[in-house]
């Protein structure tokens, strides 16, 4: 079942991001954007990505978590990477069983230990195991959309190369990041690329649909983008960062001590989710072995940045948040913040 052929256009979806868009960040962005709803959002939810290696190996069971999902998040795609087609297909398989509505792979991420691995953004540089990897995740969810997230190029704009091959393999759907690996995010994102990338997608009478991805702040200015280039719908991203009201299109300026709040219930449902007493041995997801239980509240710290920002006592606030080392220790210290308010 392709959910994509059922979307209302323009669509408006949420970024994958390591470490940020975690099952607890979503289940607060579907809550407080009002997923689903009436000019809620957002309209589609992915994963963080994880390794298609990670999953065929015994540390799958851990690399699970990444994938965890609840149905108020639907529909959502599962976000792989990988380089091997055949643990590509069963990490495929595996998400179809999980009950995912679609699976995306990962074809521009920078990170070094990912290219190191043949994936991400170093598929760019070899398009023949690029087709072999979609054709695999096909194999192994016969029955699911797939979909690719990548750049316009690696050193340099190779759409005209590089993308009419992604587009012959009939994905349901290409998300560009309208910037080159080479360029990181040090420059501003080029949505005349993703013009470029709609035209060439017609050209070619392809059924794909294209989501342009880079920079954009707001509903409002996706919009924008959406008229000027033509493109089926706009992924957002660190925009999200302290603002799980991004999508929701029935909201004004939100109060601060609502923010401050849902900060912390956001921090509750990341110790309750992550099981920070762990003390297994396990592996993240690149497959790394690591020490010390499934994330670390480090982690939930750096929303806290976001959260807090542009009032008066900010910096003094975010200190002492970055000082605590559980949720009780968060919620006493908003309270008592509050209270000298």
């Amino acid at each position: 079942m392709n959910f994509w052929e059922k979307l209302n256009k323009p669509f408006f979806v949420l970024a994958p991001m390591a470490d940020v868009t975690d099952q607890a960040f979503r289940r607060i962005i579907a809550k407080y954007s009002r997923h689903g709803e009436v000019k809620g959002g957002p309209d589609v939810f992915w994963t963080e990505f994880v390794s298609a290696d990670g999953l065929m190996s015994p540390g799958r069971e851990v690399l699970r978590h990444d994938l965890a999902f609840t149905q108020g998040e639907r529909p959502i795609a599962a976000q792989l990477f990988g380089s091997h087609p055949d643990k590509m297909e069963g990490a495929a398989r595996l998400c179809a069983e999980m009950g995912f509505d679609g699976i995306d792979i990962n074809m521009g991420c920078p990170d070094k230990s990912i290219e190191k691995q043949g994936a991400g953004a170093s598929m760019m540089k070899n398009p023949e195991r690029a087709v072999e990897i979609i054709r695999a995740a096909k194999r192994g969810a016969p029955n699911l959309p797939i979909s690719v997230k990548t750049r316009i190029g690696y050193n340099k704009n190779e759409i005209a190369t590089w993308i009419p091959q992604l587009l012959e393999e009939d994905i349901a759907v290409l998300t560009l990041h309208c910037r080159t690996r080479k360029e990181m995010s040090k420059v501003p994102a080029r949505w005349e690329h993703v013009r470029e990338v709609v035209e060439l997608r017609n050209k070619l009478g392809s059924k794909t649909l294209i989501i342009g991805n880079g920079d954009v702040k707001t509903i409002q200015e996706a919009r924008i983008k959406i008229q000027e280039t033509g493109c089926d719908g706009v992924m957002l991203g660190r925009a999200i960062f302290g603002n799980p009201w991004l999508f929701d299109q029935s909201r004004g300026e939100i109060p601060l001590e609502e923010k401050l709040q849902v900060m912390v219930e956001h921090t509750k449902l990341y110790e309750e989710l992550f099981g920070l007493n762990r003390t297994e041995s396990t592996v993240d997801r690149t497959g790394k072995p690591v020490l010390g239980g499934i994330k670390s509240f480090a982690i939930m710290k750096k929303h806290y940045k976001a959260y807090v920002h542009g009032f008066p006592g900010a910096l003094e606030l975010r200190e002492k948040l970055m000082a605590c080392e559980n949720a009780k220790d968060v919620e006493n210290t908003v309270s008592n913040w509050l209270l000298t308010k």
